[in-house]
């Protein structure tokens, strides 16, 4: 076996091996899913993602035999530790064959770096905020996998509890059948708020339609979010780029938002399921990529629920019953059956019982781990 050699990514070529080794080290997994690699360029790119000006990144290779056998990823999250009153490095984006030797090596790099700037702790998997994929997958590796969340090997977490990391904090995924019927709870909240005045819900048949509300459901997010595990807030900047990002694949049908004397107090949005479509087009969107994804979205009979929050003060009176209701009932308009919760954090008591209450039960999990350094 060849001498192991750690080197930083610097160059574009470099990180060209960067974005393509996963799709090397899971060649033999065929239901593995790849990410779409246009967001992959923008994400490690520091012209272009708005978030290394205020985050800290250091892309590591390993390297045997001159062939890339292992990457990761380390962040200082500088807005996320001045907000939340933290000194936490972070490591994310970590691949590497079943070798514990690059594994450790990698780790071990990441860890002298984050503790060289002052750092006396490390938390990962975790990018720069809760939208990137967080944790390893530690349970349920019998489901598919689907976009935005770790695809990782079984191997991984035995890994990095090996390096002597702890569980700080497990994210759950929910699976059920889409109802047919809604409790009874849901339809009595449902005829009490379609007698409410007070409320309006807001529903999209087009994009151009949406367009208008994009940045203030992102405002909301921003303060619906602010207590959520790993969440950063987005500036200005970063809020016209995640529209323009984001607006080309999302379904209008499946997003709603509720508004009171004109102010918007709530928002959800959910998703077709286009995983399929990003597997059959290999990540690439171009040239013909983008048109096996759309045909998935049209038809994909699995609802991602992606996110949505009420302002706190509206909170407990029915808001997200309704719009999830809403959700669902266009899910079954499309002909879809299959609900997917997407990641819910585990101490999110209040929307697991709502997935609970309909039947849904936990498929997967994934574990953020932390060390003390």
């Amino acid at each position: 076996m060849g001498e192991l050699v750690i080197k930083e990514v610097l160059t574009k070529k470099d990180r060209r091996e960067f974005i393509y080794l996963p799709e090397k080290v899971h060649k033999n997994e065929p239901d593995w899913l790849p990410p779409i690699y246009m967001d992959e360029w923008e994400l490690y790119d520091k012209k272009k993602n708005k978030s290394y000006q205020y985050a800290d990144a250091l892309l590591l290779l390993a390297y045997r035999d001159n062939k890339p056998v292992g990457r990761i990823m380390g962040i200082i999250n500088k807005r996320y530790n001045e907000i939340n009153n933290e000194q936490h490095g972070r490591f994310c984006f970590m691949e590497c064959y079943n070798d514990k030797e690059v594994f450790h090596a990698l780790l071990t790099r990441v860890e002298e770096w984050v503790k060289q700037n002052g750092m006396g702790r490390i938390i990962g998997p975790l990018g720069f905020s809760d939208k990137d994929p967080q944790g390893f997958q530690i349970e349920g590796f019998e489901y598919p996998l689907f976009m935005t969340a770790p695809n990782n090997s079984k191997y991984m977490p035995e890994l990095i509890e090996a390096e002597g990391y702890e569980k700080k904090v497990d994210l759950v995924n929910y699976l059920g059948k889409i109802p047919e019927k809604f409790p009874l709870i849901y339809e009595k909240v449902l005829a009490r708020m379609e007698n409410n005045m007070e409320y309006k819900i807001v529903e999209f048949a087009s994009k151009k339609e949406l367009k208008p509300y994009i940045i203030s459901v992102l405002e909301l997010m921003n303060e619906t979010f602010a207590e959520i595990y790993g969440f950063v807030p987005l500036n200005d900047k970063e809020k016209t780029d995640f529209a323009a990002r984001y607006l080309p694949i999302l379904d209008p049908k499946f997003i709603k938002v509720i508004e009171t004397k004109g102010k918007l107090v709530g928002f959800a949005v959910g998703m077709p399921d286009i995983s399929k479509g990003i597997r059959d087009a290999n990540g690439k969107l171009l040239p013909f990529g983008i048109f096996k994804i759309l045909k998935e979205s049209k038809r994909s009979k699995k609802l991602l629920m992606m996110l949505g929050g009420v302002k706190k003060e509206y909170r407990g009176k029915g808001l997200e019953v309704l719009m999830g209701v809403k959700i669902l009932q266009s899910g079954i308009k499309q002909k879809m059956d299959t609900l997917d919760s997407h990641l819910v954090l585990e101490n999110n008591t209040k929307m697991r019982g709502e997935y609970e209450r309909v039947g849904c039960k936990v498929v997967k999990r994934f574990r953020i781990y932390q060390k003390e350094l």
